[in-house]
This record gives C-alpha cells, structure tokens and sequence, in this order.
C-alpha cells in the first residue's frame, strides 16, 4: 500500500468537527431535560428539549454548507434525536403527570419512546426516495414540541401535572401514535429562504419574534399542537377516499396523494 492510500484511509477515519459539535450539544440538551425533571425542574427540562430542536436544525444544515456530510454523523444525529425527542419528552411526561397513574402511565410514556425510535428508523429507511415536501407521519421534534410545550404551560400556571394525568397520557399516546402513522405532514423544505421578500414580510417576522418573546409557551404549544392536528386534515384532503394504508401500516401507493394533488 502506498503512502497516499494510506494518507487517503486516515482521512476518512476522522470526524468532521463542527456538525458533530452540534448533534453534541443537541445530544447535552435532551439528557440535561431528563436530569432536569427528575430534579422537577419540568419548566427547565422542556426548554431543554426546544434547544435540543435548534441544534438538530443546525446540524444537518451546517454539515450540507460546509460539505461535511458522512454516514457517521447521519447515525450519530438518529443516535442524538432518540434520545432528545424520544426518550426525554417521555420520561420527562411521566416525571411530571404520569408517575402516579401506575401502568398506566408508564406504558404511555413507553408508547411515545417506541413509536419515536420507529418513526426515526422508517425515516432513515426512506431517505432518498420519499417525497420532500412531506414527512410519513408527525416527525419526532414535533411530536416532543407538543409535550415540552404542554408541559412549559403548565409548569408557568403552576400546575400540578399529576392533576391532569390521564389527559397528558393520552396526548402522549396520541402524539407517539402520530409518529407511526402514514399522515401527510408538511415538510417545508420546498420554501425558498434564498429568495427575496417584501419589507412587510419583514415586519411580520419582527412581530413574530415579538410576541414569541412575551408569550413563548404559549405560542409554541399553539403551534405545535396544531401541526401535529395538520397532518389528518392534509391527508384527508389530500385523497378521494380514505383507506386504511393511508392512516397506518405500509403504505406503497402514493398514487392516491398524487393523483388527487395533481
């Protein structure tokens, strides 16, 4: 082997820093709201999770500018997204309103963390090959934007979760059953944010920052919990009949949605 090939395979042994440095403080984040609710510091624990969001936004993004894409990274950010979006959101729900509830509670919880870890598997499956303009069911960092933000809500009120037990339950299972569903959810990734806007847009997006600024859980738990009831409506309009495949289980007919978009 020559001294090049041998320069060329230590090259690729390596990790790109900077992508990897951000699925790490994502990654820093989800376990800090775990440790956080188990401290019940639930309010702490679900801002957490919303910063843990931000750096998964900002990993992939900065791994396709810098072309430092790899298989390790992509691996490490499901790694990363289990346990910030999967694993966290649920113990920090059963943490907060779920732990008295028995089996109950937890096997709700366990709903949520099973059906993230297959939402995410699905989705590394389907890379390359699914349609961009929509995720496969409600994706992981939105489902646990619905229960941080339930839970950031309740936390400012000063509610006691355990008071409203059985409701958070099934919101947790609905959110986890979300995930695994075939529901059209819009992906955004066809928005030009390269493009031009006129100088009203511009104020628009200054009055969003502040009102996100006076009311941000509020706001957020508005936002996500009604994405996450968008993908029913999405697909129900997206299709002249409503079948089973469009709701749950293996899907392979996009005919119907395209058809009908078309």
């Amino acid at each position: 082997m020559t001294n090049k090939q041998n320069l060329d395979n230590s090259s690729n042994k390596g990790i790109y820093l900077l992508p990897n440095l951000l699925t790490t403080a994502g990654l820093f984040s989800g376990f800090y709201a775990v440790v956080s609710s188990m401290n019940g510091h639930f309010e702490s624990a679900a801002i957490a999770i919303f910063i843990a969001m931000i750096f998964d936004g900002l990993d992939g993004r900065v791994a396709r500018m810098t072309n430092t894409q790899s298989e390790f990274g992509a691996e490490y950010d499901s790694m990363a997204d289990m346990v910030s979006f999967g694993i966290a959101p649920g113990i920090i729900a059963y943490n907060w309103a779920l732990s008295d509830l028995g089996k109950f509670g937890w096997l709700a919880a366990f709903v949520f963390v099973a059906a993230a870890a297959l939402r995410l598997a699905r989705f590394n499956t389907q890379v390359g090959i699914a349609d961009k303009r929509y995720f496969q069911g409600l994706a992981s960092p939105a489902a646990a934007g619905v229960i941080a933000s339930i839970i950031w809500v309740g936390s400012e009120y000063q509610l006691n979760g355990h008071d409203y037990g059985f409701i958070v339950g099934i919101i947790t299972i609905i959110s986890g059953l979300l995930m695994v569903s075939n529901f059209r959810y819009n992906s955004f990734k066809e928005v030009d944010w390269k493009g031009k806007v006129n100088f009203i847009a511009v104020l628009l997006i200054v009055l969003v920052f502040v009102i996100v600024a006076s009311s941000p859980a509020e706001l957020l738990m508005g936002i996500f919990v009604l994405y996450a009831c968008s993908g029913p409506v999405t697909t129900f309009r997206s299709v002249k009949q409503i079948k089973l495949e469009h709701v749950v289980g293996d899907n392979k007919n996009d005919a119907d949605f395209t058809k009908h978009d078309e």
